[in-house]
């Protein structure tokens, strides 16, 4: 079987490089539950999570930011990046380039901390 590429964000931790055989049950299984996929980048990569994480209490993870570094949203529980080539409905490994380029991204650590006011972020600083 295939082996595919990803970058793997798990709460508290810093981004790695793992392989998956890129069937449905193995990206089930790093999510630990049924996947959703979110295609937040203008790069041609997803964000596969789990579909019921905010709704299963997961632990939070990682603040999705637009261009302006504004937070949109939270992603909940462990989650992955792959590659998701266009006009095609699957998905496949990163390349070494976009593990780079994401693994850089995603480097900070985020802390999310519950106020009365709202869920505050503390972010590392740049690594």
């Amino acid at each position: 079987m295939n082996r595919m590429n990803i970058l793997l964000l798990e709460p508290g931790k810093r981004p790695r490089s793992a392989a998956i055989t890129g069937t449905l049950q193995s990206m089930q299984q790093v999510v630990d539950g049924p996947i959703q996929a979110v295609y937040p980048f203008a790069e041609p990569v997803a964000l596969i999570c789990n579909e019921e994480g905010k709704l299963r209490n997961l632990p939070w993870n990682r603040a999705l930011r637009d261009e302006a570094g504004q937070i949109y949203d939270i992603v909940a529980g462990t989650c992955f990046l792959c590659a998701a080539p266009p006009g095609e409905d699957s998905f496949a490994g990163l390349t070494d380039t976009q593990m780079a380029i994401f693994a850089r991204r995603f480097a900070a650590l985020e802390w999310f901390i519950p106020t009365p006011e709202g869920l505050v972020v503390l972010r590392e600083a740049a690594l």
